[in-house]
């Protein structure tokens, strides 16, 4: 069950890097940035398993899915919720099957599917943050208009109350710019999103130099893993009491992903 990322995140997907992640023919058909050394994206995928599990999550590890080396960022490939899950439909052409992918499995895992995304609508999990009644979604390169629509529909049907925001161009998915820190608690970049878009929640602003500054993973109790390089989170963070388990996932910043990407959340509670 997952009604809100403020919640203690319990259960988790994730696919440690093989092969396919170091296996790019064109970088930006991928868009990827630079391909990565495999040994140390390995060690820094260890490190962050190792924190989610010395903090009590259940991790499910699966293989990559061959020739899509972005498989490893599991967050975008579906929604879960309290029902059940979403399938999604990616709005990167390289990318697509992986939805399929990953429905195979949360089926697999005795998951429910209560809604998918049909063409010609996109939508990715990086686009979508749930905030316990709200459903904050992003309007961005890779969640089109249609996909929008769609996706609201569906969590409307639900009891979600919808806020969608366009994203500036150089914001890959809403979860580089906000996450969920707490049941009514938000991390978000400046000058991102309208005035009252977080109505009825605290939120810490920080100034946002990259796309993935936002871009954390809330564990509970107040602890956070965040990309080492990440002084702005991480400072404005340790400022308001959290543990934060700050780690090196430069070799994922390659490939255009934050902490959260790396994670598909099936399971939060407090």
């Amino acid at each position: 069950m997952l009604r809100s990322e403020g919640e203690r995140l319990r259960k988790v997907i994730v696919c440690t890097p093989e092969k396919e992640y170091f296996k790019v023919d064109n970088l930006r058909a991928h868009n990827i940035e630079e391909i990565a050394d495999k040994e140390k994206a390995k060690t820094q995928h260890d490190e962050l398993k190792r924190i989610l599990r010395n903090f009590g999550s259940e991790i499910i590890d699966i293989p990559e899915l061959q020739n899509h080396p972005n498989s490893i960022f599991t967050r975008d490939t579906a929604v879960c919720i309290p029902y059940g899950y979403i399938r999604l439909r990616m709005g990167l052409e390289t990318r697509k099957g992986e939805e399929e992918w990953m429905s195979e499995i949360l089926n697999s895992l005795g998951e429910s599917l209560v809604g998918s995304i049909k063409d010609p609508g996109t939508v990715e999990g990086g686009d979508i943050i749930l905030g316990g009644r709200v459903a904050f979604i992003g309007h961005s390169l890779r969640t089109n208009s249609q996909g929008v629509k769609q996706i609201s529909e569906i969590l409307k049907s639900m009891n979600y109350e919808i806020r969608a925001a366009n994203l500036p161009k150089n914001y890959l998915h809403i979860g580089g710019a906000m996450t969920m820190i707490g049941p009514e608690n938000i991390l978000c970049c400046k000058n991102v999103f309208p005035e009252d878009f977080f109505k009825d929640f605290e939120i810490t602003e920080i100034e946002c130099p990259s796309s993935i500054t936002s871009n954390v993973i809330y564990l509970g109790n107040q602890e956070v893993i965040a990309d080492s390089s990440n002084y702005k989170a991480i400072e404005a963070l340790e400022r308001k009491g959290y543990k934060i388990h700050a780690i090196d996932l430069s070799e994922f910043v390659k490939g255009k992903g934050g902490p959260s990407c790396l994670i598909l959340p099936i399971e939060r509670k407090d």
